[in-house]
């Protein structure tokens, strides 16, 4: 049995007197991939930054490594759903994967900060592109750079959220691949919006819409996903997903 890294009990979360998130109870194991799906607005971001000690639930307990999410982070990855930034700006990649080391202001890089900087990019293979400016990457290298720069840190686990919406659908194959072999030294929680993306890399699934209808293995039974969207959705099965589309009913 794996190792629990992250405990959420009763969690509850209000914006503007607005539930955002409901009696969410969720254990999360070291050495899998959990793969976390709903619809826009169902509180998936809102999970991650929970975890992070971000957000601060109204009612419930969290615990990150056996610790407060502020204290626990500090062994966390994250790559957010939105990452701004200048193309134009010359900064290398080196230099932005370096930037998840950073400590605080006024404090230098180590040569420790700059090895774990160098095998973060050997780790996505993207050191070749280490003198690079940032902005002559294609969007599947940008997200690979990301990752590295979250990689940095060297954590135990690794947060990402909606990490392949640019990302073409062949660069997305080998980006889940790289997943794949990251979970083998720490835990990763995927927000995505890509069903059939569950049916391939993830271990576990949670279905997110203010509630957590499902936590566990990947064979999602049908109905748990229709709570969750509200709607008939497409089905998926173990092994090479095929689908089936079925009528609304009114």
């Amino acid at each position: 049995m794996n190792e629990e890294i992250v405990s959420l009990k009763n969690i509850e979360v209000y914006l503007n007197d607005s539930p955002v998130l409901e009696d969410i109870n969720l254990s999360i194991e070291q050495n899998i991939i959990l793969g976390i799906i709903g619809p826009n607005g169902g509180g998936k971001t809102t999970l991650l930054k929970v975890i992070l000690g971000l957000i601060k639930p109204d009612k419930g307990e969290v615990r990150v490594f056996g610790m407060s999410p502020e204290e626990g982070r500090r062994f966390i990855g994250y790559l957010p759903q939105y990452t701004f930034f200048d193309l134009n700006f010359p900064i290398s990649v080196f230099d932005v994967v370096l930037m998840g080391r950073y400590k605080g202001v006024f404090k230098n890089y180590s040569e420790e900060d700059r090895k774990a900087a160098t095998n973060a990019l050997k780790t996505v293979d993207m050191l070749e592109f280490r003198d690079r400016q940032i902005g002559r990457l294609s969007g599947g290298q940008l997200q690979r750079v990301f990752i590295a720069r979250a990689l940095a840190r060297e954590p135990r686990l690794l947060l990402l959220d909606e990490p392949t919406a640019s990302i073409d659908p062949e660069m997305q194959k080998s980006f889940y691949e790289l997943l794949s072999e990251l979970k083998e030294r720490m835990a990763i929680v995927l927000v995505t919006h890509d069903i059939g993306v569950v049916s391939v890399y993830v271990d576990e699934m949670a279905c997110l819409n203010r509630r957590l209808f499902y936590h566990g293995s990947k064979e999602i039974a049908l109905r748990e996903l229709e709570k969750v969207y509200q709607c008939p959705i497409e089905l998926i099965a173990h092994g090479t997903p095929h689908r089936v589309l079925r009528r609304h009913t009114k």
